[in-house]
């Protein structure tokens, strides 16, 4: 059986994150595909997090309730497919929200997981819900890191 992957035609795994999903840019979210899920998959859930926030990780976004047989987030997606919830992001919003470190490089990990159900949670659920949710359902996980750094003129 092959892996299960999650990647990116935006940016490679470990590679930077173009300035366009970010804040200094048009903080769109990424074109995302995964692949080789395994087969009782009833669900996914994404979780977009950056673990080098100065004050703890900061959640940047959380989709749950992804039916299994979809397989790609589109690049900039406003409208969420039917079904698929959306939880609360640390800034209080349900909706994604790009990289803008305040300084050095930060990292961001998008990780999917597929679960052996659907969550009984509604939108504008929080990060500490949804962990709790998913316990005991996880059948697997795939990752995706990028890195983002901003630059700022000193002049």
């Amino acid at each position: 059986m092959d892996k299960f992957k999650l990647i990116s035609p935006n940016f490679k795994n470990e590679g930077y994150i173009p300035s366009i999903f970010t804040c200094d840019g048009d903080n769109i979210s990424p074109t995302l595909h995964w692949k080789d899920a395994p087969k009782e998959t009833q669900s996914f859930v994404l979780i977009m997090e950056d673990p080098d926030a100065p004050k703890g990780t900061w959640y940047h976004w959380l989709l749950f309730n992804i039916p299994s047989h979809l397989h790609k987030i589109p690049e900039a997606v406003e409208q969420l497919p039917e079904g698929i919830k959306i939880g609360a992001n640390s800034w209080g919003k349900l909706a994604y929200g790009g990289p803008c470190p305040p300084t050095g490089e930060h990292r961001y990990f998008f990780t999917l997981y597929a679960l052996d159900y659907f969550l009984p949670l509604n939108d504008g659920a929080s990060y500490q819900n949804i962990k709790e949710g998913m316990e005991g359902h996880i059948l697997e996980q795939a990752q995706l890191i990028g890195k983002y750094e901003r630059e700022y003129d000193w002049m």
